[in-house]
């Protein structure tokens, strides 16, 4: 965290935690209490007539939109909702809490840079909370505040709040995140939610919303490790002659104008002539910018080929060390051939061994069981037929990412994070 706040700056977080431990109700509060909900969305949800325990209208609801969420009271996909203050602006990931639906929670924490996992204070710490924290911390999220909600039906026991935070500080001291906070909240009451609780006057740290309005978005945007890899190329014509682009999606780092590069897999320098992006003609693009490259000699590329700085190039390979979390009802089978997609790549790929999964209780390695089910995270080395360019996750989401689909359903079967590699090409 930084000390000054990051003014107007974009926060991206997700909310996780165990079914009916409160995301929805958390997001509606936050909407409303930071006036961030037009009245007619509150006139809307008043008309249901549905109210929550305390007789006030049920904010859940202005997340809660799916009718079918509606009348079963879960939400069942991941739900995106966008707010400001002054300070900020945020985009918030509602994601599932019933384990069957453990890959909408994968999806909507990749993009994000903050997690906010939710304890039920009657319940405690439970499976789903190890299981939320340890995907967090595994998709190289910053910051994870654990908000310890419904004080209000333990009557703000201060005991209550110690308890847990202690378990839950021993628990996170083997994951690897910057900043890791602990608020008592009530979101339903809006407990230190937006506004200081004057019900817990023993707690004296930020509210929910200060630390969102503080939290580092700071950016890298050294050269070192630009990645842009190509979707499809485009030709221009001029009254003289014709160019080819190659169009894509930077990811991590910039790219200007007179840069010295390496194109992949072919490994042959060249140097960028022109960008062209949404705005026109441009000297420079950055991270998550599409954009338009040309190359010196007018070098055309293909999809899924690479361009890298010269000098800081990524791991070229056909051997990976994947982390993988199971997405299928149907069970992962070794040596099965699945399809990989990476980046802009897609090829197959073969799941060569399972070298252990992880016990989600203790985070240990459990070695010697090689049957996959949905949910599980696993360490696997899965071999590809053509060579990706992969960089650690830590380091880059984009090239340290995987997807696995089955090729006869096309289902996504499996999301991954490249460790490390063990060959080259």
């Amino acid at each position: 965290m930084t000390n000054n706040v990051q003014e107007k700056g974009l926060l991206r977080f997700s909310t996780a935690g165990s079914v009916d431990d409160g995301k929805s109700t958390l997001i509606g509060r936050l909407l409303y209490d930071s006036k961030s909900v037009f009245e007619d969305q509150l006139a809307a949800i008043s008309k249901t007539g549905m109210k929550n325990e305390s007789g006030q209208v049920n904010l859940a609801l202005l997340t809660d939109g799916l009718r079918a969420e509606r009348e079963q009271g879960i939400t069942i996909d991941v739900a995106y909702r966008y707010f400001a203050t002054p300070r900020r602006k945020f985009i918030i990931a509602d994601t599932p809490g019933h384990i069957q639906y453990t890959r909408n929670m994968i999806t909507g924490a990749s993009t994000s840079q903050l997690s906010i996992i939710l304890v039920d204070a009657r319940k405690g710490i439970v499976e789903q909370t190890r299981r939320h924290s340890y995907i967090a911390s595994l998709l190289g999220m910053k910051h994870i505040v654990y908000c310890v909600n419904k004080m209000d039906l333990v009557d703000y026991e201060e005991g209550v709040f110690d308890q847990i935070r202690t378990e839950l500080e021993d628990f996170t001291s083997n994951l690897d995140c910057e900043s890791v906070f602990y608020v008592p909240i009530s979101a339903l009451m809006g407990d230190n939610i937006v506004t200081e609780s004057a019900r817990m006057p023993w707690y004296k740290g930020d509210t929910v919303l200060q630390i969102l309005e503080k939290a580092d978005v700071n950016i890298n945007e050294s050269r070192d490790g630009a990645r842009l890899s190509v979707q499809t190329n485009a030709k221009s014509s001029t009254r003289k002659m014709s160019h080819f682009g190659n169009s894509g999606r930077v990811a991590g780092g910039v790219f200007s104008k007179g840069d010295e590069v390496l194109l992949l897999p072919y490994e042959v320098p060249s140097r960028i002539t022109a960008i062209t992006s949404c705005k026109g003609a441009v000297d420079r693009v950055g991270d998550l910018e599409s954009c338009t490259v040309r190359l010196e000699n007018d070098i055309r590329l293909e999809r899924g080929d690479m361009i890298v700085p010269l000098k800081a190039k990524p791991r070229i390979s056909t051997e990976h060390e994947v982390t993988l979390c199971w997405m299928s009802e149907k069970a992962m089978e070794e040596g099965k051939k699945y399809i990989v997609q990476h980046t802009t790549r897609e090829t197959t790929a073969v799941v060569e061994q399972v070298k252990y999964k992880l016990d989600i209780n203790t985070l240990n390695r459990i070695e010697g069981n090689n049957i996959v089910r949905m949910n599980d995270i696993v360490h696997v080395r899965l071999s590809t037929l053509l060579p990706l360019f992969t960089d650690p996750y830590l380091r880059n989401q984009k090239t340290g990412s995987i997807i696995l689909v089955d090729r006869d359903s096309y289902e996504t079967v499996g999301a991954g994070i490249v460790s490390k590699t063990s060959s080259q090409v």
